[in-house]
C-alpha cells in the first residue's frame, strides 16, 4: 500500500489523525504503519454502529450430556473408537496460548508458569504429560498446533525448543500466531500505540481457526487429512487432551461437535452452560442467565442447566471450513488501552477508555448444527489458573494436582 492509497483509505473512514506522525517516522516506521493500515477489517470499526442492538435470546432449553455414569458405562466402545480415530491419524490439536502471565506476576507466556513446589514443573509441560498419556495409548503421536500471540511468540518457541519440546516429537509441532484486530476509542477513532503502531489486540478465542487459515497452517492439515480438531485453553493443567473416551463418545453421537463440561459448583458459578436455542446447542454466559434459569431445578434436584464448559471442544473439519465463509459475531469489550496523545505521549488510563473486539469459541458451538455435552470429573480435569489467589488460582490448581497424586 503507497502512501496515496493510505491517505485516501482513511480518510474516507475519517480516520486520518493515523498518520500524524508519518512523515517524522523512518522508512521501517513508515512501511510498518502503511501495512498495518492494509491489513485492517474495517468490518470490526464498523460494527461499532451495531453495539447497542439487543441482543435478542431464543427459546432457551436444557442439552442433555453423557454423564459420567454412562460414560463409565461404555467407556470400553468409547476408547476403542476413539484411539482407533486417533492411530487413524483423524485428530488434530489446537492449544490456545496467546496469553500472557501478567495477572499471575509473570512476564512471560502463560504456559511458561512453574506449578511446581519442589521442582520445576511448567504449565506447557504438564499439558504435554496429559497429552502423552493418551498417544501413548494409541501408539502414534497427534498434531499439535500451538497458538500464540505477537508478544509471546518468540519467547514460546524458545522455550519449548529450549526444553526439547518436553519430550513430544518436534515434527508433530507446529506454531501460529493469532490474528490482531484494531482497537479504539469510544468515538470509533483508531487508538494509536505509537508513531509508527496501530494499537491492536488478539481477535478472541473464537479466531484460531482464522488465524490459522491466515498462517498456512490449514494446508498441513489438509494434508494430513485431519477429520476432527480438539482445541482447549492453556489455562486449565489437569485437562484431558486427545482424550479418546471424549472423542469416541463424540463420534458414536453422530455429533459434528463436543464440548467437555462439569457440573456446576452452584447455581450461579462463573460458567457458561451448554443449552439448546431454537434447537441448536448454545452456550449462555451466567450474566446471561434469569435468576430463575439458574435457580431451576429437576424433581431429582439436580439444576436444570447444570452443565458448565471448560473450554476443551472437539470440531469437525468440514465443518470448521464452512466457518472461514461465515462472519463470527464480534464481541465488544470495554477496556483500558494504553495509547498515545496527540502529541505522541504515552497515555495509561485508569479507567477504560476504549474498545477491544472478539470472536469467541462459544459462537463455533451455536454454528454447529449440534454438539455433544461430555461430563467430565470437576476435581480430575477442571483446575484452571487464572487469578494470583483464592478461587481458580496457582494454589487451587496445586491442591487439585497434589490430589490426583502429581508430585510438585
Amino acid at each position: 500500500m503507497t502512501y496515496q492509497e493510505a491517505y485516501q483509505l482513511l480518510e474516507e473512514k475519517e480516520q486520518l489523525h493515523v498518520l500524524r506522525f508519518y512523515d517524522n517516522l523512518d522508512s521501517a516506521g513508515q512501511e510498518h504503519l502503511l501495512s498495518q493500515i492494509e491489513s485492517i477489517d474495517w468490518r470490526v470499526i464498523e460494527s461499532l454502529s451495531h453495539k447497542d442492538d439487543p441482543v435478542n435470546k431464543g427459546n432457551i432449553e436444557p442439552l442433555a450430556a453423557i454423564e459420567v455414569s454412562e460414560i463409565e458405562e461404555k467407556k470400553d466402545s468409547f476408547r476403542q473408537l476413539g484411539l482407533q480415530a486417533l492411530l487413524d491419524g483423524k485428530v488434530g490439536l489446537v492449544l490456545l496460548a496467546g496469553g500472557q502471565g501478567t495477572r499471575l506476576g509473570l512476564d512471560k507466556p502463560k504456559g511458561m508458569l512453574n506449578v511446581g513446589i519442589t521442582k520445576e514443573l511448567y504449565l506447557f509441560e504438564m499439558l504435554i504429560n496429559n497429552l502423552k498419556k493418551n498417544t501413548n495409548d494409541a501408539g502414534v503421536p497427534v498434531p499439535f498446533y500451538i497458538m500464540t500471540s505477537d508478544k509471546n511468540n518468540a519467547d514460546t518457541i524458545e522455550f519449548f525448543e529450549s526444553h526439547n519440546y518436553f519430550g513430544y516429537p518436534k515434527d508433530f509441532i507446529s506454531f501460529f500466531v493469532q490474528e490482531l484486530v484494531p482497537c479504539t476509542d469510544f468515538q470509533g477513532k483508531l487508538l494509536m500505540e505509537s508513531p509508527s503502531s496501530i494499537c491492536m489486540s488478539p481477535n478472541g478465542n473464537g479466531g484460531w481457526y482464522t488465524s490459522m487459515y491466515n498462517c498456512g497452517i490449514l494446508e498441513d492439515v489438509r494434508k494430513r487429512g485431519l477429520e476432527w480438531i480438539n482445541v482447549f485453553s492453556v489455562d486449565n493443567v489437569l485437562q484431558q487432551i486427545a482424550d479418546p473416551l471424549f472423542i469416541g463418545a463424540t463420534l458414536d453421537s453422530g455429533c459434528v461437535s463436543g464440548a467437555k463440561v462439569v457440573r456446576k459448583a452452584a447455581p450461579n458459578e462463573g460458567v457458561g452452560v451448554l443449552c439448546l436455542e431454537n434447537g441448536r446447542p448454545s452456550i449462555v454466559e451466567y450474566y446471561e442467565m434469569t435468576d430463575e434459569m439458574a435457580n431451576s431445578r429437576e424433581e431429582n434436584g439436580e439444576l436444570t442447566y447444570n452443565f458448565g464448559v471448560i473450554l476443551n471442544y472437539l470440531f469437525r473439519v468440514d465443518v470448521l471450513e464452512t466457518m472461514l465463509s461465515a462472519d463470527m459475531p464480534l464481541h465488544i469489550a470495554t477496556k483500558k488501552i494504553p495509547h498515545i496523545d496527540d502529541n505522541g505521549n504515552l497515555i495509561q488510563p485508569e479507567s477504560p477508555n476504549g474498545y477491544k473486539f472478539e470472536t469467541l469459541a462459544l459462537d463455533m458451538v451455536r454454528m454447529s448444527k449440534d454438539c455433544i455435552p461430555y461430563e467430565v470429573v470437576r476435581e480430575k480435569e477442571f483446575a484452571p489458573i487464572k487469578n494470583a489467589s483464592g478461587v481458580d488460582s496457582l494454589e487451587s490448581a496445586q491442591a487439585l494436582m497434589r490430589q490426583n497424586g502429581i508430585k510438585l
